[in-house]
């Protein structure tokens, strides 16, 4: 029987089967639901800051949050940075991410070494020539010692030189079948597999490997993790490198791991966006959380539904009250976590007009239709898909605020209200 597109679209294909890895309490791959991970860009050494921006990120939603440690002063550093997330209740894990002396910091520094709950290494810079292999060999025999998980993060941008140019010599003696574009996606993948066998090799097991291999264009990360996908059942971490800044950093993240998501490829994902000056780092986060959620593979927040308006929606009351709810629900969500459970999965709507207003309110669990240029001055709300009341008057705006943090009160809730949500019905939209 001939499939249509909705055949293969209407659902994300079976998750591929992978080997779980625990990270300091939070398990990539295997049956657990694809993971959040996030980066610092503080100076490690700098505990406060680093500190601070770890705590935000973990607040945000990052349950893997990766630091820099590059040099002693930052390896010295990660015992006071762990002890004082602890201290204020942030318990997220920490990885070390480490490019070219990390197998001396780690000897160097052995409370870095346990307080980290995994390391990352690169094999196209972990050492050269001779020394490559003895400070590999280092560094998964400090993973052993400390019983930490490692990730090997190939990177096109830091490739292993010597394995490139003797596939690229190879392929050339073999009458050139494939382009210098397949033989280093080739490169990646042999570069990451070959440095996890041989951490098999030395002891580490599987259950303690994750594997990456971070490229820069859309077309090149879903080939090589495609075809990294076929060949091993490590667990996989997922990032575009070097995706950009604002809107481009942000579609293209979203299209190349949309694509590897929907078929079932990856357990832990990162979106790499190029921060504005002095914004806000947990953006990232944000945009990690959004993609598995409209995807409908996990559920972060509640959504807030609104129609892009047009020429009936002149007032532009639906837009600051779909701004105001989805604002303050983000705002509130490390709290309303514990105290609604399940709030995550509430749908609310907020519609500017007729045309799509009503239908639109009735699939939402609550939802609003505002009367749009020329209509009658009227709201209808709708609560789980029966009209529940129509709001009319100068305050329909903040009635219908009031309505929602009512529902979550009393589906999510013990009934009793908060000071938080109290500020909100005393906004003006």
């Amino acid at each position: 029987m001939t499939k249509s597109a909705g055949d293969y679209f209407s659902k994300p294909f079976p998750r591929r089967k992978s080997v779980g890895v625990n990270v300091g309490g939070v398990t990539v791959g295997g049956d657990a639901p694809i993971v959040v991970q996030s980066m610092t860009n503080t100076d490690t050494a700098d505990a406060d800051s680093t500190v601070a921006q770890v705590a935000a990120l973990a607040r945000a939603g990052s349950e893997l949050v990766r630091i820099t440690v590059d040099r002693d002063e930052a390896a010295a550093a990660v015992p006071r940075i762990k002890e004082r997330l602890e201290r204020i209740g942030i318990n997220v894990p920490l990885i070390g991410d480490f490019h070219y002396n990390g197998h001396k910091l780690l000897t160097d520094h052995p409370g870095c070494a346990e307080a980290l709950d995994k390391y990352r290494i690169n094999p196209g810079n972990v050492g050269f020539k001779a020394k490559r292999d003895k400070q590999f060999s280092q560094i998964i025999e400090m993973a052993l010692e400390y019983d930490k998980p490692v990730r090997i993060g190939v990177n096109w941008g830091s490739l292993d030189q010597e394995l490139l140019t003797h596939l690229m010599d190879e392929n050339q003696e073999n009458g050139s079948p494939l382009t210098a574009e397949q033989v280093m996606r080739e490169a990646i993948c042999q570069s990451g597999l070959l440095s996890a066998q041989r951490a098999e090799e030395l002891g580490l097991g599987r259950d303690k490997i994750i594997l990456s291999a971070k490229v820069s264009q859309v077309q090149d990360l879903i080939a090589v993790y495609t075809d990294l996908a076929q060949r091993c059942d490590y667990a996989l971490h997922l990032g575009l490198t070097e995706a950009g800044m604002g809107t481009k950093g942000i579609v293209a993240s979203a299209a190349s791991m949309g694509v590897l998501l929907q078929q079932g490829i990856g357990d832990t994902v990162r979106v790499s966006l190029t921060p504005e000056p002095g914004g806000d780092r947990s953006r990232e986060v944000q945009v990690s959380q959004e993609l598995l959620q409209v995807m409908g593979f996990r559920s972060f927040v509640p959504v807030v539904a609104a129609c892009p308006g047009c020429g009936r929606t002149t007032s532009t009351v639906f837009q600051e009250l779909a701004q105001d709810i989805q604002g303050h629900i983000r705002d509130n969500m490390p709290i309303w976590r514990e105290k609604y459970p399940g709030v995550e999965g509430l749908n609310v709507a907020v519609m500017g007009c007729i045309v799509n207003g009503p239908g639109e309110s009735k699939h939402a669990d609550i939802g609003i239709s505002l009367p749009g240029t020329g209509e009658e001055p009227a709201a209808p709300v709708f609560i789980d898909g029966k009209k529940a009341v129509t709001l009319r008057g100068p305050n329909i705006a903040n009635e219908f605020k009031d309505m929602v943090l009512d529902y979550i009160e009393k589906r999510f809730g013990t009934g009793e209200a908060s000071a938080s949500d109290d500020e909100l019905s005393s906004d003006v939209a």
